[in-house]
């Protein structure tokens, strides 16, 4: 079992709200927004790169918690509860990996200033964005309330 307290105890931790397919839609949509963004930077910035890349794979994340009913500020406890989810077979395997690793190259560049180089793979990212899609299709009011069954 993945180990939460520490998230369920913070201000801006784990909490739950009412499931919601309208702000898991929205959330969907700023993923296509963001892979708008990340082509237009054209390899000019490792910055930019790395922190449109993350966001990209975080609003899929966000967008299956929305759709769970949980609303969660501290990225290492999105990521936290990606590993439950994985473990669960909700997401697929390496999706919590994928965005614990782009996590830190963002922090890496966008914080310590380091340039690491990003690499972008747009057929991973789509790939990403498409099995996202399959898994807010695929969830309903049982695997829901089982998910939240698991948290409380």
């Amino acid at each position: 079992m993945v180990d939460l307290s520490w998230c369920k105890k913070q201000k801006n931790g784990i909490k739950f709200i009412k499931p919601s397919d309208n702000l898991s839609k929205e959330y969907f949509k700023y993923i296509g927004e963001t892979l708008s963004v990340l082509g237009g930077i054209e390899c000019k910035s490792n910055m930019w790169l790395a922190t449109s890349k993350y966001y990209s794979e975080y609003f899929c994340a966000y967008s299956i918690l929305m759709k769970i009913g949980i609303k969660c500020e501290i990225h290492d406890c999105t990521i936290g509860l990606c590993k439950l989810l994985e473990k669960e077979g909700i997401l697929f395997d390496g999706f919590a990996k994928t965005l614990e690793e782009d996590k830190e190259l963002r922090i890496d560049n966008q914080y310590y200033l380091k340039n690491r180089k990003v690499k972008i793979d747009n057929d991973a990212l789509t790939e990403f964005l498409l099995r996202t899609k399959e898994i807010l299709n695929r969830l309903n009011y049982d695997m829901i309330n089982k998910i939240r069954g698991l948290l409380e």
